[in-house]
């Protein structure tokens, strides 16, 4: 009888111990087990507040030059040297690492916005909307997108003076169609569970449905796909801007830099080491960050540990 009444307050204690595990509890323990994943989470953050503390703790601006000193080499007065028109590579380099990362981040929010509310609406309304919704996908798959932004890009460069939301916008209007088609074929694999059914019969508007029952059931991929598309954001600028049709001087960007600079690699290597070191970094550490993301998400894998 006394062993019978003893087991009641120990189970009570134990139940605090066996107490389920939320989503993001669960996310954020195999997260934080993978080693590869938060080195890289550290490295952006430290990336991202070098951006944001730059300016305050440099001597000089980007727009600012020094007649004094052209091609200068790393001292305690210019931290990273200087460039051929005495501009200050520290400066540069902060004002180009805030435009770049600026960039992506938009561009991924916005891909991300588009791809979720085309994909999951085709999918969950069909029939002609269906149908129209992949043409105009597929079409935007085959048009070759670089091509055409450097084209919009160059005829539009004079109007818009190298305007930086609207690089931004033809970013992202090129990028979103993978990520909506793979929503879609997500989206159609849910939409006939019984919840989403009871919802319909309950008269709860689609746009409801869509963003209350249907996308929290695919947000793994959506917030996986956000993650790595900001690196991929990054690099298109960085590749249209290197080629003259993104960001255009005097505005500056990572791609800017990297671009004026390559022809002085080789005699004043400064000018070109510090921006390009910058890029790799950042695209390593959001890539590490987006893998460790998908491992902490699916549960089948083995990188994030067990919860």
């Amino acid at each position: 009888m006394g062993a019978t009444e003893g087991t009641g307050p120990a189970l009570e204690e134990g139940d605090t111990a066996f107490k389920r595990l939320s989503r993001g509890q669960i996310f954020r323990r195999r997260f934080l087990r993978n080693r590869s994943a938060v080195l890289g989470l550290v490295g952006f953050l430290l990336i991202v507040l070098f951006a944001l503390l730059g300016p305050h703790i440099g001597h000089y601006k980007y727009t600012d030059s020094d007649f004094l000193n052209f091609h200068v080499p790393p001292n305690a007065d210019h931290w990273l040297g200087t460039t051929k028109d005495g501009s200050d590579v520290f400066a540069m380099l902060v004002e180009g690492l805030r435009k770049s990362l600026v960039i992506g981040l938009c561009v991924s929010g916005i891909q991300t916005i588009v791809a979720a509310a085309m994909g999951s609406a085709a999918a969950y309304f069909g029939g002609w909307f269906d149908k129209c919704a992949l043409w105009v996908i597929d079409l935007l798959l085959v048009v070759p997108s670089f091509l055409l932004i450097a084209i919009i890009s160059q005829s539009m460069g004079a109007a818009s003076k190298g305007s930086i939301p609207m690089f931004i916008i033809l970013l992202a209007a090129f990028g979103w169609m993978l990520s909506a088609r793979v929503i879609r074929s997500m989206t159609l694999s849910v939409r006939n569970m019984e919840y989403v059914t009871a919802a319909k019969y309950m008269g709860v508007p689609a746009p409801t449905i869509i963003a209350r029952h249907i996308l929290p059931n695919i947000s793994s991929y959506i917030i996986i796909d956000a993650t790595l598309g900001v690196a991929s954001a990054v690099l298109s600028e960085t590749t249209l801007s290197y080629f003259g049709f993104g960001v255009k001087p005097p505005k500056t960007s990572l791609g800017t830099l990297i671009a004026q600079s390559q022809g002085d690699i080789a005699v004043y290597p400064w000018t070109f080491v510090y921006p390009a070191l910058i890029l790799i970094v950042m695209l390593v550490c959001i890539n590490l960050v987006g893998d460790g993301v998908r491992d902490a998400l699916d549960s089948s894998s083995k990188s994030g540990g067990q919860a």
